[in-house]
């Protein structure tokens, strides 16, 4: 976390991956979850669908600000697989994310550090090819244009929120086309006139709530 990013970012969608290290099989799963209870969820399928493994081992972060932290070894030797696992998610300010790595027994002992590097690498790997979804604070902001004028205006505010990091609404269809922005709130003043400057004056910007909202990265 940082200034700029106060948050953990989380991930955008599950992500899998194989490992194989002197012989033992390490598949590894990245889930993006909402909760303690949709992590459980996620951990009791995989035991389901691997239930001739020889460990399924967990780690966990939840919670706005990664407050809430869980892990399992699942049979391995106390410290050698969830740790390193929790380590990484929280090595990567994560949130909202849970890792499963299934082991498959290859008949060659890794010993204690070398468990310990295999599940940290199996969950580093994983991450490295999953997408990113920053949180951050921002402000609602719509603007009315008639329906004739939807499509323009929505080009307009995507490429404009893709450049000042900003993220589209969902737009409302009633007399007018109400289209909805969220945007950083040091932006606001720029996009205001920049709206002005694209319609002549004729667009006005009305601000609403902030919120915590996902960004893609």
């Amino acid at each position: 976390m940082t200034a700029a990013h106060p948050y953990p970012a989380t991930i955008a969608a599950p992500v899998e991956h194989e490992l194989v290290i002197r012989k033992s099989r390490f598949l590894t799963l990245v889930a993006p979850v909402a909760s303690v209870a949709d992590a459980e969820t996620v951990i009791a399928a995989v035991r389901k669908r691997a239930w001739d493994a020889n460990h399924n081992c967990t780690a966990m972060v939840t919670g706005l600000r990664g407050d809430q932290a869980r892990s399992s070894d699942d049979g391995e030797p106390s410290g050698t697989a969830g740790v390193p696992m929790l380590e990484v998610l929280r090595r990567r300010g994560l949130t909202d994310v849970v890792a499963v790595v299934t082991r498959y027994f290859g008949g060659v002992k890794l010993g204690v550090g070398g468990l310990v590097r295999a599940y940290g690498s199996a969950v580093s790997e994983t991450l490295d090819r999953a997408a990113l979804v920053h949180r951050r604070v921002l402000t609602q902001t719509t603007v009315e244009v008639p329906h004739a004028d939807a499509g323009r205006y929505d080009n307009l505010l995507r490429e404009w929120a893709q450049q000042h990091g900003a993220t589209l609404g969902t737009p409302q269809y009633g007399e007018a086309a109400r289209l909805e922005l969220w945007v950083p709130a040091e932006e606001l003043p720029r996009l205001s006139d920049d709206l002005a400057a694209a319609s002549a004056g004729a667009v006005r910007l009305e601000t609403g709530v902030e919120r915590v909202v996902d960004v893609p990265a």
